[in-house]
């Protein structure tokens, strides 16, 4: 049942989606099931295969919650044959809970006191509109609880009022218009007009629903949580009224005209206040998933932003009172040195500072130069520039988004215990740009500094998107199982927190692993992990050469046929691309090795071990551009882009405050989402357009004259 419903919603055919599903109930990961189970998913992606399992995760939800219902209506002896089928065939959850509303228990409501006063055969006498003596027939209702023929009709109309909000069809009729025209409201909160002054552009505005942006409907969320702002979801209530009129109302006499006062109360005080909270609901998800998926777009740029690679690096951590903060690392990104410099003001120790730099430089054999992009980072980047060295040095300005957040951790002292915060914030600077994936694994991605209102969308599912990414960018790069640390290898596909700390305990007390089968002694690598893991682990310097690549032990037979039928080494086979040549794969498919598996072991015995990143480029800012008060209109610049979000790129022009390129400034065509242009650590050339300086916004344009 789910293997088909799952083919419908998503377009796949149902072979590819139950092969697929049947590899995650046996514990294959995402990445193991994209990379080494092309033949059984029909080559589907990582995405389509990650839909595929939050698909039939939705639907294992929804047949509990079907469950539930069918157990609850049935202890109110209340299932019949056609409602149980009715449930079981629905596989929609809003109109599972539509079929469900007129069942679920309840508070005491106004329709259940008007019950308890024996007022329902009046609401159905009423409701048929079959007569006009209503008056009359209500005085039959009267008695100490219900004194008059008002308060009989007016319960008789609460009655009714709960029977209309919970018919089914009455509720989609309703639902249709809200779809369609609803229009979200904010107005702010009287009295907070001042305290709230940085939502002042929300402070009276109305939006069609279906139109308004992500990132505005978040904004106006947040105003409401932060208590500046009231947000009202709704329709023109006389459209849903006259709907519900349709509906409901038969004739045109004394009956009839309850109803119809029936019909408004119901609308008002039950229905458009369970639509609104419906919608806002829907609408919160929808902006959510679309601020999501720029957070997740702008993580994955960042986690495979083009690495130095194993370099010595010299890291500094800039600061003008408190001193600029110098380590020293090895190729490995070991800790080799540390200290402070003070070539700013008030010390401006500039001279001293340039002969303990040229000293570290020479005395590591410094090849490289991070320094961070924050306090001081420009000047700090001066400075070193002016400085003459012996040997060629790369200069590299580094993010320092999410740094101090990494500094205080819990995993930071783990690693230095014996060094203070500076001191890790800079040693993390440099193997950010020795291998940014491998640093910033060990810091939670809502604080790397990129995407929008990351702290406003759903917490859980922004966890496991952000985790997801981070486990595809590892296993897309993989890991040198012999340096990874246990944090990189969490994220590993089978592994695991657990595993991760046993495979570095053992590598500590047995020294490094020799081959990818040794991985087998560590306690806990079962087959399962075994299999799932391996093909994303490097082992360098391994007697088998296929060790340090993609291609999953599995197959390792497979290149040995192709060796032995060329009359070669499987060393040789790596390194000779006129043997690859002759390699006819078609020769090497069997029941279980197709095509796709073959030309992706083709394609990485040509590059193994090849880091899929691209290579590093320096970057340099317009040296006569210091401060915002250096800017001019029309000027061009060079600048990285710091953070892309739904309405525009944040672009790093050398100075403190940020440029914005507005998406309606990207090209002089139109688009609808800046990822089509820019990507995030993409160096840039911008024409500044205007420049505020007193609100310190600087907007920015790529559009070409």
């Amino acid at each position: 049942m789910f293997i088909s419903l799952i083919s419908k919603q998503l377009g796949i055919p149902e072979r590819q989606v139950q092969n697929t599903v049947k590899l995650f109930t046996e514990g294959a990961t995402i990445p193991f099931i994209s990379r080494y189970r092309k033949e059984a998913t029909g080559g589907l992606d990582e995405v389509q295969i990650g839909t595929i399992a939050e698909a039939h995760a939705k639907l294992i939800e929804l047949q509990k919650r079907k469950e539930t219902i069918l157990s609850t209506i049935e202890e109110q002896e209340k299932l019949t044959p056609e409602l149980k089928c009715q449930i079981e065939e629905t596989w929609n959850s809003i109109t599972l809970e539509d079929i469900y509303l007129p069942y679920k228990p309840k508070r005491r409501t106004r329709g259940q006191v008007a019950r308890e006063k024996g007022l329902e055969p009046l609401a159905k006498y009423v409701m048929g509109q079959r007569h006009d003596e209503i008056e009359l027939q209500a005085e039959r209702f009267l008695s100490d609880a219900v004194p008059d023929v008002k308060e009989a009709l007016a319960g008789a109309r609460d009655i009714m009022a709960e029977w209309m909000s919970e018919n089914a069809y009455a509720r989609t009729s309703v639902r249709s218009v809200f779809n369609r025209e609803a229009v979200i409201s904010s107005r702010v909160v009287k009295g907070k007009e001042t305290e709230g002054d940085k939502f002042r552009d929300y402070f009276k505005i109305e939006e069609s629903l279906r139109q308004i942006s992500s990132h505005r409907l978040l904004a106006m969320r947040r105003g409401e949580a932060d208590g500046f702002l009231k947000i009202e979801i709704a329709p023109e209530e006389s459209v849903c009224i006259e709907r519900l009129k349709r509906a409901f109302v038969k004739t045109n006499n004394a009956a009839a005209h309850q109803v119809e006062l029936a019909i408004t109360d119901s609308y008002k005080r039950l229905i458009k206040p369970s639509l609104e909270t419906e919608f806002a609901t829907q609408s919160k998800a929808k902006a959510d998933s679309e601020a999501i998926a720029i957070f997740v777009a702008n993580l994955r740029q960042l986690l495979l932003s083009s690495p130095l690679g194993q370099k010595r690096v010299l890291s500094l951590d800039p600061g003008f009172r408190t001193g600029c903060k110098v380590v020293c690392l090895d190729a490995q990104g070991n800790l080799l040195h540390n200290e402070t410099i003070y070539p700013h003001p008030p010390k401006s120790e500039f001279a001293l500072s340039q002969k303990k730099i040229t000293h570290l430089v020479e005395q590591y054999e410094i090849q490289a130069i991070a320094i961070g992009n924050g306090t001081a980072g420009r000047e700090t980047e001066q400075f070193i520039q002016s400085i003459h060295f012996d040997r060629e040095v790369q200069v590299f300005v580094v993010s320092e988004n999410g740094a101090s957040i990494y500094s205080a951790s819990k995993i930071a002292r783990e690693e230095f215990p014996e060094y203070d915060v500076t001191v890790r914030g800079a040693v993390s600077l440099g193997r950010r740009l020795m291998d940014p994936l491998a640093e910033l694994v060990k810091i939670d991605p809502k604080s790397i500094g990129v995407g929008q209102y990351q702290y406003d969308v759903n917490q859980t599912e922004l966890k496991k998107a952000l985790d997801a990414t981070v486990e595809s960018c590892v296993n897309k790069v993989g890991v040198n199982v012999n340096t990874a640390s246990k944090y990189l290898l969490t994220y590993v596909s089978g592994i695991g927190a657990q595993l991760a700390q046993n495979i570095v305990d053992y590598r500590m007390a047995n020294g490094a692993f020799s081959s990818r089968k040794a991985l087998m002694k560590v306690p806990k690598m079962g087959a399962k992990s075994f299999e799932q893991s391996a093909g994303f682990m490097r082992v360098e310097n391994s007697d088998n050469p296929l060790d340090n690549s993609a291609v999953h032990p599995e197959s390792y037979s497979v290149v040995e046929r192709m060796a032995k039928d060329l009359h070669c080494t499987v060393s040789q086979l790596l390194t000779d691309e006129s043997l690859r040549q002759q390699i006819v794969l078609e020769n090497y498919i069997t029941d279980t090795v197709g095509l796709p598996t073959l030309t992706d072991i083709l394609m990485e015995l040509g590059k193994p071990g090849r880091d899929p990143r691209t290579k590093i480029q320096v970057f340099a800012f317009d040296p006569t551009v210091k401060t915002i008060e250096d800017i001019k209109v029309g000027q061009m610049l060079p600048g990285i882009v710091t953070n892309i979000t739904k309405f525009g790129a944040f672009v790093d022009i050398g100075v403190h405050e940020n440029g914005l390129i507005h998406i309606s400034n990207m090209a002089n065509r139109y688009i609808s989402n800046p990822i089509e242009i820019v990507s995030l650590h993409q160096h840039v050339q911008v024409k500044v357009i205007n420049v505020d300086v007193v609100r310190k916004r600087i907007q920015l344009s790529l559009k070409q004259e």
